[in-house]
């Protein structure tokens, strides 16, 4: 039993990228499908598919890499835990690595980018950071 899926997900896609995985496999969920998803529009990850597995269905995502073998995304970083939530304004979103890196918040419209939320004024709950 996992306590925290979303660090899970940030875990498997980090340990994947280390030993130079073309892909991983990741037990699905409505919120992981979302990260995924915007991983994929900003460039992070080739894409997902979602699997009709059972008894659990599973995500498939492509890893991406530049070069030969160094992969696009160099860090992840859980930032709300189950144990410490981070909530922010929109004024206040952290920037990642002077904009380099993207954060992911959970907001009242649904998961979207700091830089999106921060054009739309919309605060939340930071989930994590991808660099």
């Amino acid at each position: 039993m996992v306590n925290d899926p979303i660090a899970d997900m940030l875990t498997r896609i980090r340990n994947a990228c280390l030993v130079q995985h073309s892909q991983v496999v990741i037990p699905n969920s409505k919120i992981k499908v979302e990260i995924a998803q915007i991983l994929t529009d900003e460039g992070f990850i080739k894409g997902y598919t979602v699997t009709d597995d059972k008894p659990q269905s599973m995500i498939v995502l492509g890893l991406k890499y530049a070069g030969r073998n160094k992969p696009v995304i160099t860090g992840l970083e859980r930032i709300s835990k189950p144990g410490r939530r981070v909530y922010t304004g929109y004024k206040e979103i952290p920037w990642v690595r002077s904009g380099l890196g993207i954060n992911i918040l959970s907001t009242p419209n649904g998961l979207m980018t700091g830089r999106r939320a921060r054009r739309a004024k919309l605060g939340g709950e930071v989930l994590c950071n991808v660099w």
